[in-house]
């Protein structure tokens, strides 16, 4: 592969011409091509979606992480040498295509579940990594994420599913003149104030017939600003206040007038020190997502779910159902009329909105999958290769105008919480099953005997329940048999 072949970077199946006389030694065979990955915790998506769809793809992988013993213990390589052994490791060459099985591998079957019985998720073999070279870096820090890539030759591609590093990755992305996010875009979508600005001044200059004409209010505490100050604001109580860029629903509480703004807002403070805050008009309405999947000429919607949160002051994520495809309208295309007036259309996004009448109004934007295993499922019940797609666009591949997905699928993701700080004492084991075209795959999240205060965020969740199959009401019966013949007890 030439290196000065920018083009060349993207097409890691293509068969490098050896050049010179015959005369001459012929040069080494290039290395597979390398995809730099920023982390900072390990999470679902990277150690079960993205590491395995690098290694079917035929990529080496350098992860970039100021977490690297934490990720080393995920993928079990629990000291240096077997990190070494992991580096030396060649991954297997010649991934399957999209839409297609490797050698050996059944197709995905289109009909329903089956009914047998698949045993303990435990027992389940660890997926197959690619070859790994974890390398500890400020991946907060876009100059040292540069310099960390530049150390470790020229890359092929540069990629992260985190929220906190989609600036840093693009930024590095273009640096290197590889493809990627709009580092605009991506710090933007971040920044839930400048995400407000951006889509309050293209609203009235937007010729798009989808835009929906009523921006959503909003103010920001910036940093170094006193709490006091809010008492002044002429906000449209009640309203939300929140991290400027944060995640997760961490910190976000509703509040009922000028007296609880301010102490709310000083004790998110104390927890944050500095913490730039966003005020917001409440969104009232049912809550739904677009997850949505493009590669800068194509933009792909994969899906859309209906999002149901647990009682206010707080917004925590309870359960999620996957709605019948193809998402409702007019509120898709008002969605995407809004990503596109942010700039988003590239890689794979999470957006969520709430729905008044025929409005569709913008909440938050996360350029990134899903996550909390919504995105693993989503692949599964679409049956295709999802990961290897996402990939692929950072790869400079373009998608195909028709991904093949299957539209019969229907989930229900179920998030088991803990209403109170304590040890969990006990609750049930890892488990997967099939019965009456329902599988239900259950995760625990929390380990029996860890103690942890409460933080009204996904961070409380105990377990996970995934329920997939083709008939709503059969998974909704299975759900409600599974939560009440087990128990997770907190002392």
């Amino acid at each position: 592969m030439n290196e000065n072949d920018l083009d060349a970077a993207s097409r890691p199946f293509s068969s490098p011409a050896l050049h010179g006389s015959s005369a001459a030694q012929p040069a080494p065979a290039p290395g597979p091509p390398r995809l730099h990955l920023l982390a900072l915790n390990p999470t679902d998506s990277v150690t079960e979606g993205f590491l395995p769809a690098a290694a079917r793809l035929g990529l080496a992988v350098t992860l970039l992480t100021d977490q690297p013993d934490a990720h080393a213990r995920a993928y079990g390589l629990r000291d240096d040498a077997q990190r070494g052994a992991a580096r030396r490791k060649e991954p297997r060459r010649g991934g399957a295509q999209p839409g297609e099985a490797r050698r050996g591998e059944a197709q995905r079957s289109d009909g329903p579940q089956g009914d047998a019985p698949r045993g303990d998720a435990a027992d389940a073999p660890p997926p197959p990594f690619p070859a790994l070279d974890i390398v500890p870096c400020d991946v907060r820090d876009f100059a040292e994420v540069i310099s960390r890539i530049a150390a470790d030759g020229r890359p092929h591609a540069v990629f992260t599913n985190s929220d906190h590093l989609q600036t840093q990755a693009a930024l590095a992305a273009a640096y290197f003149g590889l493809p990627g996010k709009d580092w605009r875009a991506a710090l933007r979508t971040k920044n839930k104030a400048e995400l407000r600005r951006a889509l309050a001044a293209a609203g009235p200059d937007a010729a798009d017939p989808a835009w929906p004409a009523d921006p959503v209010w909003s103010a920001e505490l910036a940093t170094g600003q006193d709490p006091a100050t809010l008492a002044r604001l002429d906000a449209p109580y009640p309203c939300v206040v929140k991290p400027r860029e944060g995640v997760a629903s961490e910190d976000v509480v509703l509040v009922g007038d000028a007296d609880e703004l301010v102490r709310r807002s000083r004790e998110i403070r104390a927890r944050r020190p500095g913490a730039a805050l966003v005020i917001e008009e409440f969104l009232e309405g049912e809550l739904r997502t677009l997850e949505t999947l493009g590669d800068g000429r194509t933009l792909h919607v994969l899906g859309s779910f209906r999002t149901e949160l647990s009682p206010p002051p707080h917004f925590i994520e309870e359960r999620l159902h996957l709605l019948p495809a193809p998402p409702p309208q007019p509120h898709t295309d008002q969605v995407l009329a809004q990503l596109r007036a942010l700039g988003v259309g590239f890689g794979v996004c999470h957006t969520e909105y709430v729905v008044q009448g025929d409005r569709a109004r913008l909440i938050e934007v996360n350029y990134r999958a899903i996550g909390d295993q919504c995105d693993l499922v989503l692949a599964e019940l679409l049956g295709i290769p999802l990961f290897e797609y996402i990939l692929r666009t950072h790869l400079g591949e373009p998608l195909p105008d028709d991904l093949g997905a299957r539209t019969d699928g229907r989930v229900r993701m179920e998030y088991v919480m803990a209403d109170r700080a304590g040890r969990l004492a006990s609750a049930p084991p890892a488990s997967v099953t099939e019965r009456d075209g329902v599988r239900l795959d259950y995760r625990p999240l929390r380990g029996i005997g860890e103690e942890h205060p409460l933080h009204h965020t996904n961070r409380d969740f105990l377990g996970v329940l995934r329920a997939t199959g083709t008939d709503q009401e059969r998974i909704d019966a299975a759900v409600a048999e599974f939560l009440a013949a087990h128990r997770w007890e907190i002392v």
